[in-house]
């Protein structure tokens, strides 16, 4: 269930991606609707990118995108496998073992792009 990007979620979209400009997907030319699909899809040039990008968060940040994603309001499907590893890994490390868990679940479970 895409929302509207809040000014908190531009905050950190533009924290993730800088050169973030006009907010619209390139390939759809409509406005993002979630953050990290477009940071790994449109702004990461690769894993180890798309890593640092990620670590730019605040434990505080990372909490919010998931409480976004559990309530579905933040897409996982489209995020590749591989960067999804990326993301699940540095949420379990630095959350707990348990948020892991439920980003996994959270992602197995959901229905993919749409």
């Amino acid at each position: 269930m895409p929302r509207e990007l809040t000014p908190y979620d531009i905050d950190i979209l533009r924290k993730l991606a800088p050169e973030c400009e006009d907010l619209i997907c390139n390939g759809s030319r409509t406005e993002f609707r979630s953050i990290i699909p477009p940071v790994a899809n449109h702004y990461s040039t690769d894993e180890k990118d798309f890593e640092s990008r990620v670590n730019r968060l605040t434990d505080t940040e990372l909490e919010y995108l998931i409480e976004q994603m559990r309530t579905g309001s933040e897409s996982v499907g489209c995020i590749p496998p591989f960067f999804f590893s990326i993301l699940l890994d540095i949420v379990t490390e630095r959350l707990s073992k348990r948020a892991g868990q439920e980003l996994l679940s959270i992602y197995e479970n959901d229905e993919g792009c749409g």
